[in-house]
């Protein structure tokens, strides 16, 4: 059975490397002429060269959006399960040998964190949990997913890579989507920052997003940990591969695109690449102008002056309001459980305000229905 293990295996990262910085000021006015952005023409946009055709580029990317996406904004939120796990990554808050505090919410605080939720507006959820089999695996997906799946219109999950069957299971429960990072695509930089744990199996995660095309999942999120590897533009020019392979081989399903940068966090380390916010907001264009119908994701991890700028330009799908640890959002009283610390603190309402402003309108649910699905 084939999958995209197959194709990133004719994928050489240093030739990769030295074609994107060699391409020129030329190469990026053919792109940016293209009706259809090519790979190639997708290497240019994110080259060095491209930096000086960044309004160009986000004026191409916006008119994009508004066609696809009309003025809307998706809004979701994390809930955080559990920060147990039992990997060891050197960027993770919840690592297992960093000496936080653990907890995983039973059925009584999961209904206390879906009735704030409720109460905030949220009608699509992302379930996020650290890697733990034994404590936070199928049982315990079993025994909750269905419940809070009543509560709500649409739910993801951000969780370890599951086998085939059991995504096919869990979509009987009402799983919607997920989304699975592979952090980066550099297999040496990979293994030198995963170092005890299922998730230093680096194909086991690489395969995922072919598991859930298989079952048909609905939606499957994509990205890469920018400034994880030493070249930021080379592991975003993979998340674009893969895309690419996954839109060719699983029609079916919707993609989403993601473009979280290294935050603090306990025991956290200094990214390998910097990655500028004109050079953020570069990459996000690129994807927009790359894959017009793909949802493109922004977290809190960005500030609020960053977000309010760049969510007009190609962003559809945001997190607002969000909290990183279990609990966090009845009872917001201990951050040392945090798998990060949000850049953007503002309240649900306020970043609901700002996009208003903005002119955009944001939307609490996915647009699920027209699919025909059976409510839950």
């Amino acid at each position: 059975m084939s999958d995209f293990t197959q194709v990133w295996q004719t994928l050489d990262w240093d030739d990769l490397s030295m074609r994107i910085n060699s391409k020129t000021a030329s190469d990026v006015e053919s792109a940016l002429s293209q009706a259809k952005i090519s790979r190639d023409d997708f290497m240019a946009l994110i080259s060095p060269a491209a930096l000086p055709y960044l309004e160009r580029m986000a004026q191409k990317a916006q008119t994009l959006t508004r066609q696809r996406f009309g003025n809307t904004v998706n809004f979701f939120a994390p809930l955080y399960l559990s920060n147990l796990c039992a990997n060891e990554c050197t960027y993770c808050g919840f690592s297992m040998s960093n000496r936080i505090k653990r907890k995983t919410l039973d059925e009584d605080e999961i209904r206390r964190e879906c009735d704030a939720l409720n109460a905030l507006g949220f009608k699509h959820l992302l379930l996020v949990t650290g890697e733990h089999k034994a404590k936070v695996g199928m049982d315990y997906f079993r025994q909750h997913l269905p419940t809070i799946r009543r509560q709500f219109d649409s739910l993801m999950i951000e969780v370890q890579p599951l086998a085939q069957e059991e995504y096919r299971e869990l979509k009987t429960l009402g799983l919607d989507g997920v989304l699975v990072y592979q952090e980066t695509y550099h297999a040496p930089t990979y293994a030198l920052h995963h170092l005890r744990g299922q998730k230093q199996d680096f194909f086991w995660r690489l395969e995922t997003p072919d598991r859930l095309g298989r079952v048909g999942i609905d939606k499957i999120g994509l990205g890469a940990l920018l400034g994880l590897s030493s070249n930021w533009r080379t592991d975003s020019y993979m998340v674009a591969e893969h895309l690419f392979y996954l839109q060719q081989t699983y029609w079916q399903s919707r993609y989403s695109v993601a473009f979280p940068r290294l935050r603090p966090c306990a025991g956290g380390i200094e990214p390998a690449s910097i990655l500028e916010e004109k050079q953020l907001v570069q990459l996000i264009c690129a994807f927009r102008l790359f894959a017009p119908d793909v949802e493109l994701s922004l977290s809190t991890r960005e500030s609020p002056y960053f977000r309010d700028h760049v969510v007009p330009l190609a962003i559809n799908t945001v997190s607002a309001g969000s909290k990183t640890q279990p609990g966090g959002y009845a009872d917001d009283d201990h951050p040392e459980l945090e798998q990060f610390a949000p850049h953007d603190n503002r309240s649900v309402q306020q970043v609901s305000n700002a996009l208003t402003q903005a002119g955009l309108q944001p939307v609490w649910k996915d647009w699920d229905s027209f699919l025909g699905r059976a409510s839950h």
